[in-house]
């Protein structure tokens, strides 16, 4: 069995939100055909719990704490050096010395980074392993220009920048690798005519979900207090992109729809929620919950599942896991972008405010909807194993 260095921005375990959903299950396909060194870092302090049971999957498992408020006074450098701000925050001296002596010492067959910021960590060529590969996951400079036109200024010259920067960076990694990944044909051809130098060495490597244990045939009991009509939003609620689309649909479109249904609810469920998402707790009938232990039961007992995604790059997460719960979506286009779901087949799509409030109506009125989610469910357990979408990897090793 050959080794791998294996780093990633964020301990991959629990898999408990978008990206770390994604690094284990990445991590648990390499572990069955090499030995994984993994490096990552530790940014919420009830994660360093689990650091043991990534023992089960890695031979060695080296752990840096990434602080926040440290990480983004370190980035400041970045203004002095021309890089992007992403690089010194992901920056840890024991985590590259750690690497240093994994690629002299172990000298692994594979190097790989889950986020092209942790590729710093490999990028001397007097140490390249014989396979170098990084999961992009998405176009993440793009994000940052999107976040831009959302900022007044400074802050929108400052993303404008970091989205500028990290393209450079990202060039420069597209041509030092073997290969790249990306969640979705979407990112693969953003980022080919972005870098068209690096273009051959792109690839789509898709999300999957676990059917068996986001399953609607099980019985989960109800976390809701009343029998109202619910709607469901899911996400790290630190994230940009989830605080846009909640407060927008909490703001604009869920007084429209309570017009028509005035009992509904609308339930935000995620972690870390900000000062922003909690605002909107004070609206009557909006229920901000922060972290919970499990989301399934969430989704089971909801009655529509509203992903109004504005800001969004690569497969998002929490419409793939209502679609394996059968649960009747509403997305916006950013949303359903890297997913192979049929509007009016599988969900129901909607970009505008009036068609959002007029879906999710439906949904709610038309009993038919219902069929909406067992087609998604049927898709899912067709086409998003994550064995299935995981094998793109093998072959770029090979």
């Amino acid at each position: 069995m050959k080794d791998m260095l294996f780093l990633s921005q964020r301990i991959p375990y629990p898999p408990n939100k978008g990206d770390k959903i994604r690094s284990f299950n990445i991590l648990k396909h390499f572990a069955k055909t090499h030995r994984i060194h993994l490096g990552c870092f530790i940014d919420d302090p009830g994660d360093w719990a689990y650091v043991d049971d990534l023992k089960e999957w890695c031979v060695d498992v080296h752990t840096a704490p990434l602080n926040q408020t440290w990480g983004k006074i370190r980035s400041l450098r970045a203004f002095l050096s021309g890089d992007p701000l992403n690089l010194p925050y992901f920056y840890n001296r024991k985590l590259a010395d750690w690497c240093v002596g994994v690629l002299d010492g172990v000298k692994p067959d594979v190097a790989f980074a889950f986020s092209s910021q942790m590729a710093q960590y490999f990028m001397d060529p007097t140490r390249r392993p014989r396979r170098v590969v990084v999961d992009y996951c998405d176009v993440d400079s793009d994000k940052w220009l999107q976040y831009a036109k959302s900022k007044s200024w400074p802050m929108s010259w400052v993303f404008n920048r970091e989205g500028r920067t990290l393209l450079e960076f990202d060039r420069r990694v597209g041509e030092y690798i073997d290969h790249g990944a990306f969640v979705a044909d979407p990112e693969v051809d953003l980022f080919q005519r972005l870098a068209p130098e690096s273009a051959d060495k792109i690839h789509s490597i898709s999300n999957g979900i676990d059917g068996d244990y986001f399953s609607p045939d099980r019985e989960y009991e109800n976390p809701y207090p009343d029998a109202a009509p619910k709607l469901l939003f899911t996400g790290a609620m630190d994230y940009w992109p989830n605080v846009d689309a909640a407060v927008w649909f909490a703001q604009e479109m869920f007084p429209l729809l309570k017009e028509k249904v005035p009992d509904i609810q609308f339930y935000v469920v995620g972690g870390n929620p900000t000062p922003e998402v909690l605002r909107i707790d004070r609206i009557d009938g909006v229920h901000v919950t922060g972290r919970v232990p499990d989301m399934r039961p969430y989704f089971a007992h909801a009655d529509v599942s509203v992903v109004p995604m504005r800001i969004a790059r690569g497969i998002q997460n929490k419409v793939l896991e209502a679609m394996a719960m059968a649960k009747p979506t509403v997305t916006t286009q950013h949303s359903l972008d890297g997913i192979d779901a049929i509007p009016d087949r599988d969900l129901l799509l909607a970009n505008e405010i009036d068609d959002f409030v007029e879906c999710t109506l439906r949904c709610l009125n038309d009993p038919t909807t219902k069929q909406l989610g067992k087609n998604a469910r049927n898709l899912i357990m067709e086409s998003y194993t994550w064995p299935a979408r995981l094998g793109g990897f093998d072959a770029l090793l090979a």
